[in-house]
């Protein structure tokens, strides 16, 4: 580690004569650093004088935790070593916790233990990071890691659940499912955390095939099925559809994989009762489409503004 007090820089501008002698202006530029310290973690991570603390931010940080009851909470786990060791939070400081179900609370810490980390909470908030409508999305199975950017991206759009299929032209095969659902969910669950939502969204083992997802349909108020050929119009099918239980639209969206659909799925797809939508007159890419046809939901219904 190198502490220093100041830097100075000369550079000169313009060409050179044969002699080697500058014939530009020569600007001198000092930078004051004193007090910074240079490591691996560089001025990101720089810590208070004297105080061996980070700066503090002024926006409170976010935890999931189910243990909220009787004005107390509790954050165990990688959630709770990241507060007390990595963030090296004090009593008195102040966090944001959240239940899951889009309802937050302003915490205060009372107390650590080995593994916990202890708050008294305030009365309970709505999140206004949950959107007007619960979205599923229902993918088709991308290869390599194209599923990952699906997942990331779509929760910050505001997905609240994701569920791979598998269809006649997919690229990837099934290959350790379970193992990489559980990477699935840890990115949605950081996602969640990095962006703000109120609710944990969940991502699905996948669907063997489409007729699998077709059965998968009950329960939705809308189901859109995007096609390449495409649709009916977005925006009209949207202000046409209406929730069954008064609250919250339930709309489920179906892309497709590298290969797109066969004839076959978007007739079954049809028999399903769902409804056709194209996504314009372009080709889109797999990993775009769901994001594409996401951003246009929530804009739609007044999500995005």
């Amino acid at each position: 580690m190198i502490s220093f007090s100041w830097l100075a820089l000369s550079v000169t501008f313009g060409a050179t004569s044969p002699k080697g002698r500058g014939l530009g202006k020569k600007m001198k530029f000092a930078w004051t650093a004193k007090g910074s310290h240079f490591g691996g973690a560089g001025f990101a991570k720089q810590r208070l004088r004297g105080r061996g603390r980070l700066r503090r931010t002024t926006m409170p940080h976010r935890y999931f935790t189910t243990e909220i009851s009787n004005g107390t909470a509790t954050l165990r786990g990688a959630d709770a070593h990241h507060l007390s060791r990595v963030m090296r939070g004090k009593l008195g400081d102040t966090v944001i916790l959240c239940d899951g179900n889009a309802v937050e609370y302003t915490a205060t810490i009372t107390g650590f233990g080995p593994e916990t980390v202890e708050f008294s909470v305030e009365p309970g908030y709505p999140s206004a990071a949950e959107p007007s409508v619960e979205v599923t999305l229902f993918v088709g199975y991308p290869k390599q890691d194209k599923l990952e950017q699906v997942i990331r991206h779509g929760v910050e759009l505001g997905c609240t659940h994701f569920v791979p299929f598998f269809s006649r032209y997919c690229v990837a095969a099934p290959k350790k499912e379970e193992q990489k659902n559980e990477r699935y969910n840890r990115i949605a669950f950081e996602a969640a955390k990095q962006c703000g939502r109120g609710v944990l969204p969940d991502v699905a083992l996948p669907l063997p095939n489409f007729g699998a997802l077709c059965r998968s349909l009950e329960g939705y108020d809308l189901v859109l099925f995007c096609y390449e050929l495409g649709g009916a119009p977005l925006r009209q099918l949207l202000a046409d559809a209406k929730p069954a239980d008064g609250q919250r639209l339930k709309i489920a969206l179906i892309t497709g994989a590298e290969g797109g659909f066969a004839a076959e799925e978007a007739e079954m797809a049809a028999n399903a009762g769902v409804k056709t939508v194209g996504l314009g007159p372009r080709i889109l890419r797999c990993e775009t489409a769901p994001l594409a046809v996401l951003s246009a939901v929530m804009t739609l219904t007044g999500n995005l503004e």
